[in-house]
């Protein structure tokens, strides 16, 4: 009787605060009503907006980067270290400081080659001689590649071993490269030279070693990135943006993200590692890059017939597959590559800083803007640039939080992640550790990794429910060196689509991939992420990206020569990045659309159509479930647009807003299936997995029917039928999330 009695009238008190908080969230502003009830309808200031976009301080963002590109920052280094400390200056400063910041630290299995021992590529003869040396270290034109601490170029986490074998062209290391090669010749015992591009970096390994490939070379095809371009005496940097002829592309050779000996738990010190002969995804036999200079070298002495046309390069020799082995008539006749690698694996311990303004009214949702620190050199680019904006916006926000003239609606977190370089490890190790708090709180997470690969127009790739935020935003800033044109009509010229709501908008890609740190966020949380950052104009240069890329030539010099002269599109993707900051964090209701996300459904579910379902309807497996779903999401859609359009909510119960916020908010995670891709690591989002099918459609049903085309084999239909049903029942569940809740009557 008494639990009874208590638990009636704990819900009286319920229901008459509710009853007293709707009363006096109804009184108009200008009565006496308490000043939490004026503050419930805090909604964003666009004036606040526009002294923002003002302060945005382009000479102070150009010495953040001379800071930061002091000296070598790779993860773990005395020069990550410092970077840590230097953020932590930063984001405690009494003036413009943030509410709080500190360091996480996560022990972590990082690669990295032997400073005593360097890697080496050689050419020796019969008797072992040596003919040719692979240059070891990048040529240096300043003081800052000859600096000691940057690192020998090499591939982390490909493994030591000492091979020796006649040398292959397999063009960009993919299968189907492979396989070609294997159609005319027999690879056991080969070394393979590859191109940068088509194959992730350590798949070039994984796709050779079935072929018995037993070591692979990699270098940066001049054609695909410099336009051809290979003179450094009047060509390549220092007189250009182009890379020099010993620039060697550093990186992450392994395909799964997050700390490898710790899948799905934070690395802390004290966590269960699987054994290092566990890890999955990493290349099992040596690999190593090499410069475009020694690989001109090497590829114009090979023997064998003449690769196919689109296996051609820029240096001044046909590109010949191998005998295998290089041609007789050359000096390496008879010769074969020997690679000795000496990488080896250890743990240390890798910093996140993190830093925080709490929220005024919701403090309990988060809107989290994030950039890794750490660099494989300096790293002016990549990712200083995005740091050196990050800084900017935490100061100018830091400076009206402790004046008392701001604060926001919602909790911002930034984060300066560590070891990125590595496969994204400090942001994946952070979401493992919070994933229920994330997974419950966190409203979206913008990500500014390299703000500026060039100076020509905005890039942004998003989940659609983002779309309609970023628009705004870029609608409201100039773009780099106008004083007449926004970032978004700038935007339109560049990269452009033609929307069946809107008509011709500024294209916004997907997040279909693992490039950078929204990955943790996207694909394993189901949290809606953005990437922001300014690009080239991509008619005028074949360039993948910008070519001083992961090697000692991205340094301060290279950013301000070459890449951003001024600074003014750093200064730009400051003010689009933290509009769109200052909007999800200071909005009543989330600037969010879903009606966006079903324009993006609708669209792979024409692509499903269009490439896929008279395959799928030969083998008894029907699309209709899947179109009924995407139909009944966009009148899910229409119908949540329709309430929020209808309602007067700043005069409604607070409840609805936070119901209809909590909709848009959590969209994204009903998406989340973590049994769809149990051979791919943390991809769990069934919309935005990565895919190796060239259909931009959903990836698991794509992947699956490519495969059963492929093979015929019933088990492989089987999978398709299975991953039609993942992804249909998964856009059916979003649909119920967003209609409205009764009560029961």
């Amino acid at each position: 009787m008494l639990k009874k009695l208590l638990l009636f009238g704990f819900a009286g008190l319920a229901v008459l605060a509710v009853g007293i908080l709707i009363g006096h969230f109804g009184i108009q502003k200008g009565s006496s009503a308490p000043g939490w009830v004026r503050e419930l309808s805090h909604d964003v200031d666009e004036d606040f907006i526009q002294k923002f976009i003002a302060e945005v301080d382009n000479v102070r963002i150009k010495e953040n980067l001379r800071e930061l590109t002091k000296v070598p920052h790779m993860a773990t280094t005395a020069g990550d270290e410092a970077t840590v400390e230097f953020m932590l200056r930063r984001w405690q400063d009494k003036d413009s400081g943030l509410d709080a910041a500190w360091r996480e630290d996560y022990r972590v299995y990082l690669s990295f080659p032997n400073k005593e021992t360097p890697n080496k590529v050689t050419v020796v003869n019969p008797d072992d001689a040596v003919l040719h040396t692979v240059q070891e270290k990048e040529t240096a034109y300043y003081p800052e590649q000859d600096d000691p601490e940057v690192v020998q170029p090499y591939a982390a986490y490909g493994p030591a071993g000492h091979v020796k074998g006649r040398l292959v062209y397999a063009n960009q290391g993919k299968v189907s490269d492979y396989e070609h090669l294997n159609s005319s010749m027999d690879l056991n015992g080969t070394i393979a030279i590859v191109r940068y591009g088509g194959a992730g970096r350590g798949a070039k390994a994984i796709n050779a070693a079935p072929f018995g490939v037993v070591g692979v070379l990699v270098y940066t095809e001049p054609y695909d990135m410099n336009d051809g371009l290979m003179n450094d005496k009047n060509e390549t940097y220092p007189y250009s943006w182009y890379l020099p002829p010993s620039g060697v592309e550093r990186g992450s050779y392994t395909s799964d993200f997050g700390d490898p000996l710790t899948p799905y738990l934070a690395a802390k010190k004290d966590t269960y590692r699987i054994p290092e002969t566990d890890i999955n995804g990493v290349p099992p036999i040596p690999i190593q890059p090499i410069g475009f200079e020694d690989a001109q070298i090497l590829i114009c002495e090979l023997g064998g017939t003449a690769a196919p046309v689109d296996w051609q390069g820029s240096f001044p020799c046909i590109y010949n597959l191998g005998g295998p082995g290089f041609t007789s008539t050359s000096r390496f006749n008879n010769s074969e590559v020997k690679l000795d690698v000496y990488n080896s694996g250890e743990l240390r311990d890798s910093a996140n800083v993190m830093g925080v303004i709490w929220g005024s009214v919701e403090p309990d949702r988060y809107v989290i803007y994030g950039n890794h620190r750490d660099s494989w050199v300096h790293g002016a680019i990549d990712p200083s640039s995005g740091t050196s904006v990050m800084l900017e916006i935490s100061r100018i926000l830091g400076q009206r939080v402790k004046a008392g003239t701001w604060r926001p609606r919602r909790t911002i977190i930034f984060g300066s992640w560590g070891a990125e370089e590595f496969g994204l490890i400090g942001s994946a190790e952070y979401a493992e550790e919070y994933m229920s708090k994330l997974s419950q709180r966190t409203v979206a997470y913008i990500n500014v990794d390299i703000s500026v690969f060039a100076n020509a127009t905005l890039r942004a790739s998003a989940s659609p429910i983002a779309e309609n935020v970023i628009f705004t935003a870029s609608k409201q800033v100039k773009a780099a060196g106008s004083n007449t044109v926004s970032v978004y009509d700038n935007w339109i010229k560049y990269f452009n689509r033609t929307s069946p709501t809107y008509g011709l908008i500024p294209n916004v890609g997907y997040l279909t991939g693992a490039g950078s740190d929204y990955a943790p966020f996207i694909h394993y949380l189901g949290i809606s992420s953005m990437d922001i950052s300014y690009t080239y104009d991509r008619s005028k240069t074949r360039a993948r990206i910008y070519p001083a890329y992961h090697t000692a030539y991205d340094t301060f010099d290279y950013a301000s020569r070459f890449i951003d002269p001024g600074f003014t599109s750093h200064q730009t993707v400051a003010r689009t990045a933290g509009n769109v900051l200052l909007r999800l964090a200071d909005s009543f209701l989330l600037p969010f659309n879903c009606s966006d996300y079903a324009e993006s459904l609708e669209g792979y579910l024409s692509a499903t159509v269009e490439n896929f379902e008279e395959h799928l309807k030969a083998n008894s497996i029907s699309t209709e479930p899947l179109k009924e779903a995407v139909k009944s999401f966009r009148n899910a859609a229409t119908n949540l647009d329709s309430v929020i359009r209808s309602s007067d909510l700043v005069n409604e119960t607070p409840l609805k807003a936070r119901r209809i916020n909590d909709q848009l908010m959590l969209l994204d995670r009903a998406f989340v299936d973590p049994l769809a891709f149990p051979n791919k690591y943390a991809f769990r989002h069934v919309i935005w997995a990565s895919r190796s099918s060239g259909v931009a459609t959903f990836p698991g049903l794509a992947d699956a029917v490519e495969k059963a085309l492929a093979t015929g084999l019933k088990e492989d239909w089987d999978q398709a039928h299975r991953h039609l049903s993942i992804v249909t029942q998964a856009i059916s569940g979003a649909a119920h999330t967003l209609a409205e809740a009764h009560a029961t009557q």
